[in-house]
């Protein structure tokens, strides 16, 4: 071996193996009083990131390493990917470990300080696959000519294949770089096209609303952010003032977002009783309630398809169990699972799948979603539209239809 050559590598190894047994702490002190679980014998077979098998083995492979390994080692890339891997290990799709950069992108990107593209995405859990669900009008991404629909295989000149979508999205939003090129395969083509986006600050409301024909009001919520329960609530009262009698909520495309969010907003419209409930893996349950004292006492219909997920179908569901409206569309999303991001002692965090979360009646959707009470398609030739007008929108036509009856 090169005696100049210094096992320095193992430094990164060793601290890995310290912040990788911090992860199985964090793992279990999200719930109170389970911290104790670590230390019982019937826990043997749980996960061990810092035993003496793997310490060795670290030290055999950082060895390796430094004797073979040509080009020069970037020791905490290395060591950012391992635990990234320890994470992928765990199989859990929506799990991911963020380095002290990756964190402060990923906090930046929900306090609304950003710049963005105006386009709604979503990444099939089973095969990565990163797609386009929604273009809002004056936008980057719908003056591009990007389309709803459009298959994401490249992202600045990055293979999609292995990438989150969660480090795309922070990327767009807080990179140093305002110019996005995106590889794009539309539907029912076989050759890929590159599109390039210039970012730019898109103010883009989480809750619109008019007043349709006949008092019936009309109220879309793109995702459940923090500032979602005001605007919920002015929209509401706006149409409210204008005579609203029958109201509309579409939760089409929306991908989900904040639960207590949602919560707050179901708070607006349900009887007493309770929203919704999350179980921990020790069987510990955590309530949501309403008081009842806001209940929609008007017909109610809810919009939801395939892209419904999450927060929104808290909202679909208590609404299903509670029989107070009628839900139009198709099946939704089907993710009824809770995930918590964990900050470590060296300011990296992780974000692991901590509870499932229930319906009303106690039902767990995920992967099976939640199915319309009148199923309707939506128009195919529709399906690629920047904007649907709402006349030839299908759905909520029948929507309007359901209310009038």
């Amino acid at each position: 071996m090169d005696e100049e050559k210094k096992p320095h590598f193992w430094k990164g190894f060793a601290v890995g193996a310290g912040v990788m047994f911090l992860i199985a702490g964090a793992v279990f002190s999200v719930s109170n009083g389970v911290l104790d679980h670590l230390f019982y014998p019937e826990n043997a077979g749980d996960l061990s990131l810092a035993g003496l098998k793997t310490s060795r083995k670290l030290s055999e492979l950082s060895n390796v390493i430094n004797y073979y390994y040509l080009d020069d080692i970037d020791e905490e890339q290395v060591e950012d990917w391992m635990y990234k891997g320890v994470m992928a290990g765990l199989e859990d799709p929506y799990a991911d470990y963020y380095s002290k950069e990756e964190l402060k992108s990923l906090m930046e990107s929900t306090s609304g300080s950003y710049k963005g593209i105006g386009a709604i995405m979503t990444q099939d859990k089973d095969t990565g696959e990163i797609s386009v669900v929604k273009c809002y009008e004056g936008t980057p991404a719908a003056e591009s000519g990007l389309l709803p629909g459009d298959i994401v295989t490249g992202f600045n000149g990055e293979d999609t294949s292995s990438l989150d979508l969660t480090e795309m999205v922070n990327e767009i939003k807080t990179g140093e770089k305002d110019a996005i090129e995106l590889t794009v395969r539309r539907k029912g083509e076989t050759e890929e096209q590159t599109i390039i986006l210039t970012r730019r600050a898109v103010d883009i409301p989480t809750v619109t609303s008019e007043m349709l024909e006949n008092n019936i009001g009309y109220l879309e919520i793109s995702e459940f952010d923090t500032v979602t329960l005001e605007q919920f609530q002015e929209a509401k009262a706006s149409l409210e003032e204008q005579g609203m009698e029958k109201l509309i909520v579409d939760l089409r495309n929306n991908p989900g977002g904040n639960l207590s969010t949602v919560v707050d907003i179901l708070k607006e419209i349900l009887p007493e009783g309770l929203i919704v409930y999350t179980e921990d893996r020790y069987g510990e349950r955590t309530e949501y309630s309403c008081d009842g004292e806001k209940e929609l006492t008007i017909p109610l219909a809810v919009l939801i398809n395939g892209e419904s997920a999450s927060a929104s179908e808290i909202f679909a569901g208590a609404v299903k169990d509670y029989g107070i409206g009628t839900l139009v569309g198709t099946t939704t999303f089907g993710k009824g699972i809770v995930q918590r991001i964990v900050e470590l002692s060296d300011g990296t965090a992780v974000k692991l799948t901590i509870a499932k979360y229930y319906t009303p009646k106690g039902n767990n959707i995920h992967e099976k979603g939640i199915e319309p009470d009148v199923e309707v398609k939506l128009d195919k030739e529709l399906e690629q539209l920047i904007t649907i007008p709402k006349d030839q929108d299908n759905q909520l036509q029948k929507a309007i239809e359901v209310l009038e009856e």
